[in-house]
């Protein structure tokens, strides 16, 4: 009897379970692009164009492999519009047994496939390091789940970067070498960019005709689209853009949009690239002497520690975790995250690299428009899906964790100990934005007061009762209330007309 297995558009790797498990020569691939899948938040077009273009090799490359292959475009007249539509009409038309899938990275597709009227049977993915059970049973008992810990843990499960059970050069974390501030220049060339072929011109067609309206440049489109072109890509930043990595991973720049990034976490996330495969590229430039330790574990870490470790927060905390609203936030997304006038240079130039690139890199991500957003009080569901739309990289596994718990702390500390929020000085610090900014970074009250003066202490003044007591940030109220009462009436008043001014649509 004929099985059909279903291949979504994160699962490109040929090593996928429900591959695996099932038999090319009687079994039959169904991979569909779908609106639903394409519009469930308003995807970046490049985004989309990225996933069917390397949907349509994959598949391709699958039929070279033996496998017959079900394959409906978005374009074509029978297509349902959604993933069990598909499956459904597909099972009908093979008189199919039944369904093997690999575990999706969304809860509302799991629900979805396991509310399907078909037999089915869902696969772990494997294609990662931790498994839901070594990370549930690495939380038990743990009152705190801090990263850091799950990441040795990672280390001495791969081996990476250790000397028998020791890590390599004597300490897990060299975070304190990777902080410098902007370079004056940048020597790496980027990522590597490709020549559209003619698979994904017709793509590009395609989304340009659909997906008109939707946030984002589509042109030009460079990215790589197959697994080849991926470890082109790797193999090149490995050897121009991994030694300076680590210097200036959270660094940022007006001029430069990449600096030393890698670029890659698109490429693992549609799986063109396997995490090990990865990082154990990086690792060998470290041992053969071409880059240096503290640039290869930072990166290392973002892998196996954070990229897994987020994914087990997400399924841990189960699907009401992207509502999660701790700190009762419900102001409204401004424009000038859909690129409207702002005056604030670092969101205009990280929401303009985000619309042309659909790419943004941590501390951009992190620090600017997240810090913002949290300074704010921005409803964490409108950050949330915001970040889900306009990321190439951006599955709500990874993107979740991160925006709903690090960015925002709206799960009330399960991912970090504090708040991560700081005043304009932190981006002063690390980037040249405030230069040219309408703003004046110096300035800690007036009327070109850097609006991330004033909401940092607006906000650490309306959350008091519950982060007072918080040993990491003991200090920062104690400076607050060190201020003469007639400065702090002054901030706070600012910040509140800033929030108003912001409300009521005006550019900020």
């Amino acid at each position: 009897m004929v099985r059909l297995v279903l291949v979504l558009g994160d699962q490109l790797s040929p090593d996928l379970s429900a591959l695996r498990k099932c038999d090319r020569a009687s079994d039959v691939v169904v991979m569909a692009e779908v609106g639903d899948e394409a519009s469930y938040v308003s995807h970046h077009p490049k985004k989309i164009a990225f996933i069917f273009a390397a949907m349509r090799k994959f598949a391709e490359s699958l039929r070279n492999d033996g496998w017959q292959v079900a394959y409906t475009k978005l374009d074509d007249p029978e297509n349902t519009g959604s993933i069990t539509g598909e499956l459904i009409r597909h099972a009908s038309a093979f008189d199919a047994a039944g369904i093997v899938y690999t575990e999706p990275g969304e809860w509302r597709l799991i629900k979805a496939l396991g509310d399907m009227p078909l037999k089915t049977h869902s696969l772990p993915d494997d294609r990662f390091i931790a498994s839901h059970q070594d990370f549930d049973d690495w939380a038990q008992g743990r009152k705190q789940l801090r990263m850091e810990y799950f990441y040795r843990d990672m280390r001495r499960k791969t081996g990476l970067l250790m000397n028998g059970d020791q890590p390599e050069g004597g300490k897990w974390n060299y975070d304190h070498d990777n902080r410098k501030p902007a370079p004056a220049s940048v020597d790496y060339s980027g990522p590597m960019q490709f020549t559209a072929d003619e698979t994904v011109e017709d793509v590009l067609t395609l989304v340009a005709r659909r997906f008109a309206n939707n946030f984002g440049d589509l042109h030009p489109f460079w990215f790589a689209t197959d697994t080849g072109q991926a470890r082109r890509h790797l193999a090149h930043w490995v050897k121009g853009g991994l030694p300076k990595f680590g210097d200036f991973q959270d660094a940022m720049l007006n001029d430069h949009r990449y600096l030393y990034h890698s670029f890659i976490g698109l490429y693992l996330n549609a799986g063109l690239l396997d995490p090990l495969e990865v990082c154990q590229a990086a690792e060998t430039a470290y041992r053969d002497g071409h880059a240096p330790l503290n640039a290869v574990e930072g990166f290392i870490r973002q892998i196996i520690g954070w990229r897994e470790y987020m994914r087990g927060i997400y399924f841990r905390e189960g699907p009401d975790y992207v509502t999660r609203n701790a700190l009762g936030h419900d102001r409204k997304l401004p424009g000038m995250y859909w690129g409207a006038e702002t005056r604030m240079n670092c969101i205009a130039k990280a929401v303009d690299q985000t619309r042309t690139e659909g790419y943004a890199h941590h501390i951009q991500r992190l620090m600017v428009a997240g810090n913002f957003a949290l300074l704010a009080g921005i409803d964490p569901a409108e950050v949330h899906e915001w970040y889900l739309a306009v990321y190439v990289d951006a599955y709500e596994w990874v993107e979740a964790p991160n925006v709903i718990g690090m960015s925002l702390f709206a799960d009330d500390g399960i991912i970090a100990s504090k708040p991560y929020i700081s005043s304009g000085n932190y981006i002063h610090k690390m980037s040249d934005y405030c230069g040219s900014c309408q703003y004046r970074v110096q300035d800690k009250t007036g009327p070109d007061a850097c609006p991330f003066n004033l909401l940092y202490w607006h906000f650490l003044d309306r959350h008091r009762d519950r982060f007072q007591g918080n040993p990491r940030m003991g200090n920062m109220y104690r400076v607050w209330d060190k201020m003469d009462s007639s400065r702090r009436e002054q901030i706070l008043s600012e910040a509140a007309d800033f929030l108003a001014r912001m409300d009521n649509g005006d550019p900020v």
